[in-house]
C-alpha cells in the first residue's frame, strides 16, 4: 500500500468511497443527508471542491491500483481573534476506507501522511468532525491522539 495524492482531475476515483460514506451518514441522518445524490453531481461537486486553494485528497492505493481509503484535508490559516490565538488549521473534512479493509490500519496510515504534511505546511492544528454515530471515526480519532474539545447541536424546520 502506498498513500498517494489525488489531484481534481482524478477525483472520479474517490466517487465509489464517496458513495459509501454519504449513504452511512444519510442512513443514520436522513434528516440532514440527501439519499442518493446523482454520480455526476458528486463527481462535479467533489472535483471543485478538490480544486480549491489548500484543499487535499490522499488516498491509500494498492500494489494494483486500487483504492483502498482516501481523505480529504484543509489547511486553513485561523488569524488571531481577541479570545484565541492564531493558529493554521489542518482540517479532516472525509475519511473513508474500503469495507474490506476496515480495522487494517488504512485509515491510520491516511491520517499519518495527512498530519506529516500539514505539519511541514506549518500546521499547528490537526482537527476533525465526525458525526456521533459514527464509533469508528471517533476511535480512529482518539487513537492517533485526538480528543473531542467542542459539540455541536442543531435544529432543523
Amino acid at each position: 500500500m502506498k498513500i498517494i495524492e489525488i489531484p481534481a482531475s482524478e477525483a472520479g476515483r474517490l466517487l465509489p468511497l464517496l458513495q459509501d460514506l454519504h449513504a452511512l451518514h444519510a442512513e443514520h441522518q436522513p434528516e440532514r443527508h440527501v439519499p442518493a445524490p446523482g454520480s455526476g453531481d458528486l463527481a462535479a461537486w467533489l472535483q471543485d471542491w478538490l480544486q480549491g486553494d489548500n484543499v487535499h485528497a490522499l488516498a491509500a492505493e494498492s500494489p494494483q491500483g486500487a483504492l483502498l481509503g482516501y481523505l480529504i484535508y484543509e489547511l486553513q490559516d485561523r488569524p488571531a481573534l481577541p479570545i484565541r490565538a492564531a493558529e493554521k488549521r489542518a482540517m479532516l473534512h472525509h475519511i473513508s476506507v474500503t469495507e474490506a479493509w476496515r480495522r487494517m490500519g488504512v485509515g491510520k496510515a491516511l491520517v499519518e501522511v495527512m498530519r506529516t504534511r500539514a505539519l511541514a505546511e506549518g500546521a499547528t492544528v490537526v482537527a476533525a468532525t465526525y458525526a456521533p454515530f459514527n464509533s469508528a471515526s471517533a476511535a480512529l480519532m482518539q487513537g492517533m491522539g485526538m480528543e473531542p474539545v467542542l459539540t455541536v447541536a442543531e435544529w432543523r424546520a
